[in-house]
This record gives C-alpha cells, structure tokens and sequence, in this order.
C-alpha cells in the first residue's frame, strides 16, 4: 500500500506517520509564564539529539484542529526554561490526563494530581512522582511552519538530571535500565511499556568492525532455518572463529550420530539448532555447531 502524504489531510497524515513511527519517548514538560503560572503537557516529538553539549528537542506543534499554539509553546518563549519529567508506567493514567486542553492559566499539576517540586537551576518545577527529571535551559525555537500540524521545535541544554536512588544500579554509579518501567507514545490511543520483561540486549563491537552478512559461508547465508537477525550476530565477529576441537554439545552429538548419512538433512537438523542457540544469545555456542556441519 503507497501512502501520498500529500493527499491526506493533516489528522490523517499524523495518524499514519505516528503509527508508523513507534514508540516514541515522552517529554513530559513543565513550563511556566512571566506571571508565574505553570504548565504541565506531555509531547511524543521528543528525543536526545546531542550528548556535548547535552541537548533534547521536543515539538509542541500547532494543534492541527484550529492551529493554536500549545500553552507550552507560549510559556518557553516567555521564559526560556523547561523540566522535562521521564514518564514511567506508574504515572501514564495521569499523564494522559494531563494532556486535556484545559484553558491558560490552569495548573495541569493539580488537575492530574502530581506535586510540584522546586528545580535548583530553572524556575519551572519539577514532577515529584517521576524517577527522572532534566532541567533544561531553552536555546532555540525553531519554527516548522505556520499552518495546523507544523512542528515547533524547543530545543533544549539539559543542565542537570534528578534521578531516583530506586533506579539506580548496585554500585549507585548508573541507571539500571532494567528498573525503569518507562512508557513510550505509539499510534492512536497505544502506549508500550518498557520494562526488563521487554528488554533484550544486541552485542554491537565499538572498535572492531562485523565481518559482515556478505562474508558468511553461502550454506549459511540461504539457510532456510537462520533468519536475518540470526545471520547479524553470527556475522557480527570480525571474522569467522576456528573449530574448538574440545567443544561439547550432547544435540550436536545426537544430530551428528543420527544424520551422518544424510548430510542434507544433517545440515537443516545444525542450523535449527544453530538458531536456537542464537535465540539464547549464544553466538559462539552456534558457530562451533554450524562448523562443525564442514
């Protein structure tokens, strides 16, 4: 199905392009005014862009509806300054609550129920209940637009983070992100939750390069049993490892005793088991059983 943006309304290409393009992280900002009334929204335009100098962007877009501009937009051009709260899963009820388009002026804090902390070095408070907050100092904004749906991009120098103790690792010295139970913004009303049941973790070398798929034995490159993420660890080693003529495996065994006189089959019956153990993460167990196929 091709989808010509240009001939959908802008309701329409917001929906296709935020199914699409999922899960997003959630800036959850508080701002205030010049006359000290604070604001309280949630934005899913939102990532990290730069670590030196520390910098975040996030779009209070225009509203695609009447093409008003968003309290927070408003509040960070009358005071550059923003919290940014990192939103976890006990907290999404109330963060969508949040999201109401209640009038100026009105303190989505007590609306939602949260509780306004002081910052230390920006005047918007912080969220009590959340385990992260950044608080940030507003650089630019830069305008994507002027019609219904255009993007305004805050961005943003992180000054400093607030992070929960709970959230730390054992030796106090990083977040554990297995104990972030975060939440992340998807299409229409879905949410998807990121927790260490959802967690997996890809092995990537930062000085060596992957030997690349190209580089593997063609028998393993069109198995019918490896697919590509299994092919991408087996092809992430700088280059193809030696047989380890001590390596035990009792299914390798088995597999070899049983399907000796039929190599074709003998090959399928190490590449299913070959994909098993790369299902566990075990590359070097699987390239031992693939090699030893000859």
């Amino acid at each position: 199905m091709l989808i010509q943006l240009s001939e959908k309304t802008t309701m329409e290409r917001q929906a296709w392009l935020q199914h699409a393009i999922s899960p997003r992280p959630i800036c959850f900002a508080s701002t205030i005014d010049a006359q000290g009334k604070v604001n309280l929204s949630p934005f899913s335009f939102f990532n990290l862009f730069s670590s030196n100098p520390p910098i975040v962007v996030f779009s209070p877009s225009r509203r695609g509806r009447d093409n008003a501009l968003k309290n927070t937009l408003e509040n960070v051009l009358e005071v550059p300054e923003v919290v940014i709260n990192i939103v976890d899963y006990n907290m999404v009820q109330q963060v969508s609550l949040s999201s109401c388009e209640y009038p100026k002026g009105v303190n989505e804090f007590e609306k939602a129920g949260f509780t306004q902390m002081p910052a230390t070095s920006v005047r918007p408070p912080l969220v009590k209940e959340a385990p992260i907050q950044l608080e940030c100092k507003v650089l630019e904004v830069k305008s994507l637009g002027e019609t219904g749906g255009a993007g305004q991009l805050v961005i943003a120098e992180v000054i400093c983070m607030h992070v929960a103790d709970e959230v730390l690792n054992e030796a106090g010295t990083m977040i554990d992100q297995r104990k972030l139970d975060l939440v992340a913004r998807c299409g229409g009303n879905w949410y998807a939750r990121v927790n260490a049941h959802h967690l997996f973790e890809v092995e990537k070398p930062n000085t060596q390069l992957g030997m690349g798929i190209d580089a593997l034995p063609y028998n393993i490159q069109r198995s019918q049993f490896l697919t590509g993420n299994h092919l991408g660890q087996l092809a992430n080693l700088t280059a193809i490892p030696d047989i380890d003529p001590a390596y035990s495996d009792d299914q390798l065994k088995n597999i070899v005793q049983y399907y000796a006189i039929n190599p074709t089959e003998m090959e399928q019956e190490l590449h299913r088991h070959a994909a098993r153990l790369l299902d566990q993460g075990r590359v070097a167990d699987a390239w031992q059983v693939l090699l030893s196929g000859g």
